[in-house]
Parts: structure tokens; C-alpha cells; sequence
């Protein structure tokens, strides 16, 4: 009779103090070997079968600029010849290192926790722009008297019509929300058929049809081969200048010099941006100067219930696992 080996699998310390004895009940019989994510690297342990990559590990490090603890983490999945499966707390698997433990034939999967919360943010950008918030905030640090009448009188919300790019947790949940303040929605999405009932809806490859329709564009959909780009300089001349621009997305669905100039030649009213090509934004970027534009450190998804949240879908995905 073969004694099955325990199950490795590489976390952080905060991942095993918090869910450690909901891991051991889960997997029942099947023994398990925490092996815990080195901080440094150098001391990456290494031929692990599965990973958690927590919020905690990936910290303030981006696809383009890899810290501690995460780099060290990466190179123990490198080392792994057993592993089989990450799970990662993020509800996008576009970072490089996947792309790569995929073609390894590992398994990856992803935690779609925060779509409520990335909704909000996506309404709170929607409300800041729509209520010449940045105009407002401009003159207070001005300690300037300025009402929002005459020429600067706000366009009422109802009536208008967004036109929201993806159709998954995020653009389903704020379509909602804008419906509810009187907004017309059309959906952009990866096939024309009908996202819901009294939704329009288009290919990603219809957008430029669609975008002289918009009062607003949100982007909400995953980074592809057929969203990369999508947002161009093309599209940006169809939108009416009034209109306003929405990314909690990806910053790759947008060539961002061909936004940034049609926000210099006011050809856009104004844009809400959460995510960006590169990141961290360089600081010498215009985006953040420009007075129509609101950025934000790609924090729109954060939350302080996403980590039990994300814990229980890897939960979930290991009781399929031991099954």
C-alpha cells in the first residue's frame, strides 16, 4: 500500500495563521505540509504541489515592477517541477508569470471578491466628474468662491447613456447602479448577444460604432488579445466632447497617448483612472495635472472584506481539488 505524500503548498505566515485549520478540515484525510513564502529572496523554498499568492504577498508590487516578498515567491512556483495549481487573489490572471506557469500546464485561477466594490469606485468616479468634483477641489485648495452656475452648471446623470465595456461582476453590478440614477446602458462585450433584457449590446469590435452614443465609457473588462488597445485614437474621435472616459479595467485597453491628448485638445471632457499602461504612473506623467482627469493607484478593487472573501473562493476551489 502507497502512503500518499502530504500536499505542499506555499503561502504567506498571515495566509496560515488565518486559515491554516480551515486548509487541514478541508482537505480531511489528505495530510498537508504548509511550506510558508520566504521574504527575501534567496530562501525561496522550492517543489511545492499548490500556492495561495495572497493580497499580503503581491503588496505594493505591479506587473511591471516586482517587489519583495512576491519576487521571491515567484521563484519558488520557477523551482516547483510538482506544482500543479496557483490561486491568486486578484480577479485578473494577465501578469506575466501566469502566462507562463499556463503554458507549464499549471493550473491558475482567480478570485472575482471585489466586483461590488470595484462598481462603487467605478460610480464614485462616475458621480466626482459628473459633479465637476475636480473643478470644486481645485478651488477650495484656492480658497476660491466658485458655484457651479452659469457656464459651469452640471448636465443632469438621468437621461445620459454609459456605455460599459465587459459584462462580467463588475459591469453587470454598476449597469445596476446607473440604471437606478436614470441612465440608458448599452453593453460592450466579447459577442453582440444580449447582455440583459433592455440592455443593447455590441462586440468589443463594434466600439467605435457605439462610442459617439456615449455620455460615458467605462472600461470594466479583462486584458486580451481583443480588448489590448481597443480604446484608441479612433475611438476617442467618435465620442462627443462632453463625454467621459471610466477605466477600472487594465491600463493596456487604452493607448494612453492618444487619451492624453485628446484630454490636452479638450476633445474629451474629462477621465476617471484607476489603471495605466505602466505601473506606478511615472511621476512625469501628465495624467496627473491634467484638471479634468481623477487618478487613482489601481486601488478601485481594494477593500477590507476582500480577504475573507478571497479566502473562501480558494477554500472552495480546494474542496474541488481533494474531490
Amino acid at each position: 500500500m502507497t502512503t500518499q505524500q502530504p500536499l505542499r503548498i506555499l503561502m504567506s505566515a498571515q495566509t496560515l495563521g488565518r486559515i491554516g485549520d480551515a486548509v487541514s478540515e478541508t482537505l480531511g484525510r489528505r495530510a498537508f505540509e504548509p511550506v510558508v513564502a520566504a521574504g527575501t529572496h534567496g530562501h525561496e523554498p522550492a517543489d511545492v504541489d499548490l500556492a495561495f499568492i495572497s493580497r499580503d504577498v503581491t503588496g505594493l508590487s505591479t506587473k511591471h515592477r516586482v517587489l519583495e516578498p512576491l519576487e521571491s515567491f515567484y521563484v519558488s512556483l520557477r523551482k516547483s517541477p510538482r506544482l500543479a495549481w496557483v490561486h491568486v487573489h486578484s480577479a485578473g490572471a494577465d501578469r506575466p508569470i501566469f502566462g507562463e506557469l499556463k503554458q507549464r500546464g499549471v493550473r491558475v485561477t482567480t478570485s472575482s471578491a471585489n466586483g461590488q466594490v470595484v462598481a462603487q469606485t467605478a460610480l464614485a468616479g462616475i458621480l466626482a466628474l459628473a459633479r465637476e468634483f475636480p473643478r470644486m477641489f481645485d478651488a477650495q485648495r484656492a480658497r476660491t468662491w466658485t458655484p457651479l452656475i452659469g457656464g459651469l452648471l452640471p448636465r443632469d446623470l438621468a437621461g445620459q447613456t454609459a456605455v460599459i465595456v465587459g459584462w462580467g461582476p463588475i459591469g453587470r453590478q454598476l449597469a445596476g447602479y446607473l440604471q437606478m440614477l436614470g441612465l440608458k446602458v448599452i453593453a460592450v462585450r466579447s459577442a453582440a448577444e444580449p447582455a440583459a433584457d433592455g440592455v443593447e449590446t455590441f462586440a468589443f469590435e463594434d466600439l467605435a460604432e457605439v462610442a459617439a452614443r456615449a455620455d460615458w465609457l467605462v472600461l470594466a473588462c479583462p486584458l486580451s488579445d481583443r480588448t489590448r488597445g481597443l480604446v484608441d485614437a479612433a475611438v476617442l474621435a467618435r465620442m462627443a466632447p462632453h463625454a467621459r472616459l471610466v477605466n477600472v479595467a487594465r491600463g493596456e485597453v487604452v493607448v494612453e497617448q492618444d487619451l492624453i491628448k485628446a484630454l490636452r485638445a479638450q476633445a474629451l471632457a474629462g477621465a476617471y483612472l484607476d489603471v495605466f499602461e505602466h505601473e506606478p504612473l511615472d511621476g512625469e506623467s501628465p495624467l496627473w495635472n491634467l484638471p479634468n482627469v481623477i487618478v487613482t493607484p489601481h486601488s478601485a478593487g481594494h477593500s477590507d472584506g476582500n480577504e475573507a472573501r478571497v479566502d473562501r473562493i480558494f477554500l472552495d476551489y480546494l474542496r474541488e481539488w481533494r474531490q
